[in-house]
């Protein structure tokens, strides 16, 4: 982590380790809250292409970490897998691919949903919007597809394919993952 990121990407994940550690006994919805502040305040958005020098490019969280910065994925999977690593089940959790109206300009975004049920309303995890939010209040952001390590879901219903089969750069984060030994 050193020789790659230097003694900023170091600090930063001891500080994220701590968090860890800290957060265990919250509950819930300190939790998400204690997470979605971590990495709002200390990563920079960057575009992939200055970051990456590619044009999509989905980090893992090591990575994300290590270099303090990322795009709306990157914050995302960061998100998704330090919430995992609190205990919080992943059928709890999507990865949600949105279309953002941001300032009368409609881009793709990606955010993290958390549902207290299968058929509960997301809370909204996000880099855009600090605030943890019900999807409902949301009216910016229109959904498109969610997944998770478990499954695809379009319009609400879920995929029987495996969400890795279909989404290679999901497929290629956690194999880097994987290598990292995470």
């Amino acid at each position: 982590m050193q020789a790659n990121y230097g003694e900023d990407g170091v600090s930063y994940l001891r500080a994220w380790f701590e968090l860890l550690e800290r957060s265990k006994p919250e509950n819930t919805q300190q939790q998400l809250q204690s997470i979605n502040d971590f990495f709002n305040r200390g990563l920079t958005f960057s575009d992939d292409r200055l970051l990456w020098k590619e044009k999509d490019y989905w980090a893992t969280p090591m990575q994300t970490m290590g270099v303090r910065g990322g795009d709306c994925e990157d914050f995302t999977i960061a998100k998704y897998f330090s919430l995992l690593k609190l205990g919080m089940p992943a059928e709890h959790l999507r990865l949600i691919y949105v279309r953002a109206n941001t300032g009368g300009r409609v881009q793709a975004h990606m955010v993290l949903g958390y549902f207290s049920s299968p058929d509960a309303e997301p809370l909204i995890l996000d880099n855009l919007n600090p605030l943890i939010l019900p999807a409902s209040q949301r009216t910016d952001l229109t959904p498109v597809f969610s997944f998770n390590s478990q499954g695809l879901w379009l319009g609400g219903s879920k995929s029987t394919s495996d969400p890795t089969a279909r989404l290679s750069r999901w497929r290629d984060v956690l194999q880097r993952m994987q290598q990292e030994g995470f």
